[in-house]
């Protein structure tokens, strides 16, 4: 469906036919540019909307089908762009996804969105409040979206990064408690969202660089520092992953470690036992001549051996922290 669609002329809104194609030519006859938004289309709308615009049926699968990764082709007459939009519920510690696809050329952009949230009329009206900005064309509206959507990235890397802390405060409580289930989910989302921004890295690259001549030499500063945010939101998510599986690692040693102690707290009990069970099991037992049988305090003596015993080892394991 269409969200939005409008022609733009040095850089102020204006009206034109109610046909796309027609808007375009507008654009091209007049000078200007139409942006066009839609969400989520099935092919038959795709076709109807921009099916006189020529695009490259490669590119016209991608935007129906997503699922692609963030990349940047360049067509003849055509720049096609992908990046992923990534939304984080606090609550439940899920990332969810989205795509925008731009289609960008001399006389138009037209952006599809597949997945929930980003929606771009905030990013629309922001732009038609400043016109010098969006005089630079339809590079111009590009670099306002993936500005918004590389911003919502380092949000994002924020609060996945206090939520790491949280958990790391939690391993280091001196609880006997495993968090090893939450640690690891966590650590799935961030793998996650480490696999929709990183390979965005090159494409907006590209945008900044000479590898599409089309860019206004005005808007290659932009992209430069939109690359600076977006390769500082994918270090940061690349060190929370390091942090995660450290966090991982140190609650499957303080497991270990609890467990050891176990062990060990278990075998000083079954110590303290032992002796007192083996000299009774030795005057058990029916032998006529034994050591303290005929004697008149023996069983005294017998009884403080075993104290005594008992007494030594429960001194011993406490010394070696082992009680």
């Amino acid at each position: 469906m269409i969200v939005d669609v409008a022609l733009y002329q040095d850089g102020v809104r204006t009206s034109g036919p109610s046909d796309i194609s027609d808007l375009v030519d507008k654009a091209r006859n007049e000078g200007g540019f139409v942006w066009l938004g839609l969400a989520q289309p099935t092919q038959t709308e795709f076709d109807m909307v921009v099916g006189e615009l020529n695009f490259h049926p490669l590119a016209i699968e991608d935007a129906i089908h997503a699922n692609q990764r963030p990349k940047l082709e360049d067509y003849e007459g055509l720049t096609f762009f992908v990046l992923k939009t990534v939304f984080f519920d606090q609550e439940a510690q899920e990332i969810s996804t989205g795509e925008l696809i731009c289609f960008i050329s001399d006389h138009f952009i037209v952006i599809v969105r597949h997945g929930d949230g980003h929606p771009l009329s905030a990013v629309r009206h922001e732009l038609e409040l400043k016109s010098e900005q969006l005089q630079l064309g339809p590079y111009a509206v590009l670099h306002a979206v993936a500005d918004r959507v590389i911003d919502g990235y380092r949000t994002i890397a924020t609060l996945l990064e206090q939520e790491v802390v949280g958990v790391e405060n939690k391993v280091f409580n001196g609880k006997r408690q495993t968090f090893s289930q939450e640690i690891y989910f966590l650590k799935r989302e961030i793998i996650e969202f480490r696999h929709a921004i990183e390979p965005l890295v090159i494409p907006v690259g590209k945008l900044s660089t000479g590898f599409v001549s089309s860019v206004p030499d005005k808007l290659r500063p932009f992209f430069r520092d939109l690359s600076d945010h977006l390769i500082q939101a994918c270090e940061q998510a690349s060190g929370l992953d390091a942090l995660i599986t450290s966090v991982l690692q140190a609650d499957l040693a303080h497991i270990q470690v609890q467990q050891n102690i176990d062990v060990r707290r278990i075998s000083a009990w079954v110590a303290l036992a032992s002796g007192p069970t083996m000299i009774a099991g030795i005057y058990g037992m029916n032998f006529r001549h034994m050591p303290e049988l005929g004697t008149r305090y023996g069983y005294f003596v017998v009884i403080g051996v075993m104290v005594s015993l008992t007494v030594f080892l429960v001194r011993k394991f406490r010394n070696s922290g082992w009680l």
